[in-house]
């Protein structure tokens, strides 16, 4: 894994080597084992490398096409790039490494952008084309790993994070208002904003070309729910477990030590029964415990640990996070608020004692139904077919207001419920899996961020990609929802940051895009069966794991968030939330936000995913605006 940087000199040749150098240093911990920079009258291009695959000096970047005329640095692993090089030999490619990196740069010779077709894995591209003075940027189709640029009408400059970007000392630090009011909603920017100005992400599954004539980006894949597999559920559960078993097998290849992430989860104990199945060697396993049995999985880990004999490494998650927890937040260039955050980036460092690549489980419950905002949003759904829409839609908001104002939580739920079943399905999703209401919006919110957002409202992104879904049931319009903009946006933005941090590579077999298409053809009621979560996925597992593993409740990988902020985090976030001149203070009430933080105290109200969200939002604001 590594880290990438640059920047096109076509109208503004102020970069240079030095400049160069700045970036690559601000992303030293994406790729410690080497660094190169390469510069001419039209790109500057620098690298980052975390040697996996040919430990070599060869494999270092840039690296340049056998005719100099392509420069390439990349970020990322071509899981099928053996299978590649021997295609291009056989069609008289010759190789002096044994990189996917050099594998690439001939197939893009050979074919373009089209190239993009034929790799499997995850990547970010940077490739310079001498003759044509162009400059192609593509991203991997899930959006594993990350791609930012900036673009104005004289300079592009793209990295894998924006803090790279911004040691260009001309890039403004202009924050996006809209994106604000989108992290106090999801906990996250979601794609293609960032927090700045200017600055954008490169969506998954898309790449770019720069010339002189300007910016053109376009989309190579998506995911379609389309086909609808007619096959018998043993044929469908028998055919996921083969593409699983493929696509593990194919990340097990490295030239440094490689283990597995273990949560005691279906999808990790999945993913680790798989890898000791294929692998002649005991595999090592790392996870993370807490001092509180209601977030603590590790008794399930060390379980499938036992079961498949694997070399397990544990750390219990105690006082050392108050310690942690501004650095840790640091590594994010906007502001981020998923309280998993804190058990990722342990379980990155632990796993980093003992390895270099670490296998993981994520994406199995955004592609086959596994949280229980699913089950909750089929029942919600359920009901709003039943009821008259006259009903729903004029009777029912009339009781949510009084509701929400209640102290009683069930209360407070039952207007979440009502308040989404006058809704839309689009919308009632959107509403009942969001962590800031228009109501608390408008509470905390000053005139002047009002007035700056101007009336857009961050539900347009979760409805946009619902109705661009290709599929004919709610449920699949849901879970292309969440990949769209939960899975890259959250879950890959906190796994690629605490990971890297720690020169980490994390590899996802379930993200493969052969899984991904798979499962997209796996009808919903095979994903989500009555109560069950992710049930042909379990079916699939069930040859592997026990029961107890499989149907036991999900606990998720979340920390004691509400006690944190009554206990061990009181007096720091008293400090960052109440100090006179913070970043809070520029967008929100400070009145409202000492109430909120007083209920919480009191135990009027659980403000506990609001108040974690202003914290993380103000060390991000200390760590990069002041």
């Amino acid at each position: 894994m590594c880290g990438i940087a640059g920047f096109t000199r076509f109208f503004d040749a102020t970069g240079d080597t030095a400049s160069l150098l700045r970036m690559g240093d601000r992303i030293a911990h994406r790729g410690p084992d080497a660094h190169g920079e390469y510069l001419d009258d039209g790109v500057g291009l620098c690298h980052r490398r975390l040697s996996i695959i040919d430990l070599s000096a060869a494999g270092n970047q840039p690296m340049f096409s056998e005719d100099g005329n392509l420069v390439i640095v990349f970020n990322g692993e071509i899981y099928n790039f053996l299978e590649l090089r021997k295609e291009l030999e056989q069609k008289g490619y010759s190789f002096k490494t044994r990189t996917d990196t050099e594998v690439i740069l001939a197939l893009y010779q050979l074919e373009g952008a089209r190239c993009l077709d034929k790799l499997f894995g995850m990547f970010a591209i940077a490739l310079w084309d001498k003759h044509k003075q162009e400059l192609f940027l593509a991203r991997d189709r899930l959006g594993k790993k990350p791609l930012y640029y900036y673009h104005d009408q004289k300079r592009f400059i793209f990295a894998s994070e924006i803090k790279s970007i911004l040691e260009i000392e001309s890039v403004p630090k202009e924050i996006r208002h809209d994106a604000i009011y989108d992290f106090f909603v999801y906990q996250y920017v979601p794609e293609s904003k960032s927090i700045f100005k200017n600055i954008n992400k490169l969506n998954p599954g898309h790449y770019l070309t720069i010339n002189k004539n300007g910016v053109d980006v376009k989309q190579y894949w998506d995911v379609s729910f389309k086909e609808q597999s007619t096959s018998s559920e043993d044929e469908i559960a028998d055919g996921l477990l083969d593409v699983i078993d493929t696509c593990t097998k194919q990340r097990m290849i490295s030239d440094v030590p490689l283990g597995a992430f273990l949560s005691g989860g279906v999808d990790s104990s999945g993913v680790v029964a798989l890898m000791a199945n294929n692998s002649e060697k005991p595999v090592v396993t790392c996870s993370i415990g807490f001092d509180s049995k209601k977030y603590d999985e590790i008794q399930y880990a060390k379980q499938v640990a036992e079961q498949y004999h694997t070399t397990h490494h544990e750390l219990t998650v105690k006082e050392n996070v108050l310690d942690h927890l501004q650095h840790i937040a640091g590594f994010f260039d906007e502001p981020f608020a998923d309280q998993s955050l804190v058990p990722t980036y342990f379980v990155s460092q632990l796993a980093k004692t003992k390895v270099t690549v670490a296998l993981a489980g994520d994406g199995g419950d955004e592609n086959f139904a596994g949280y229980s905002k699913y089950s909750v949003d089929q029942i919600e759904n359920n009901l709003r077919n039943k009821v008259p829409g006259f009903i729903r839609k004029n009777l029912f908001p009339a009781f949510v207001n009084p509701l929400q104002q209640s102290n009683v939580r069930v209360f407070n739920r039952a207007a979440t419920l009502l308040n989404a079943m006058s809704k839309s399905p689009a919308e009632g999703f959107y509403l009942t899996n969001t962590f800031m209401t228009d109501t608390m919006w408008n509470r905390l919110a000053n005139d002047n961020l009002k007035r700056e957002v101007n009336g857009y409202h961050p539900s347009t992104i979760s409805m946009q990609f619902y109705n661009e879904a290709d599929a004919d049931d709610h449920l699949s319009r849901v879970l292309y929802t969440d990949i769209k903009t939960y899975l890259v946006g959250d879950i890959l933005v906190k796994v690629d940051r605490m990971s890297m941090a720690n020169s980490l590579e994390v590899r996802a077999p379930i993200l493969d895009h052969r899984v991904v298409e798979y499962a997209a053809s796996i009808p919903s009621t095979l994903k989500l069966q009555q109560k069950e979560k992710k049930y042909i996925l379990k079916k699939a597992f069930s040859r592997l794991l026990p029961p107890d593993i499989l149907y036991r409740k999900k606990m998720g990988f979340s920390v004691p968030l509400t006690h944190w902020l009554r206990n061990e985090l009181k007096a720091t976030a008293e400090a960052k939330l109440f100090q006179t001149e913070n970043g809070l203070s520029n967008f929100f009430k400070p009145a409202e936000i000492k109430n909120i933080w007083l209920e919480h105290q009191q135990g009027i109200r659980d403000h506990s995913a609001v108040l974690w969200s202003l914290l993380m939002f103000e060390f991000w604001w200390q760590k990069y605006m002041v």
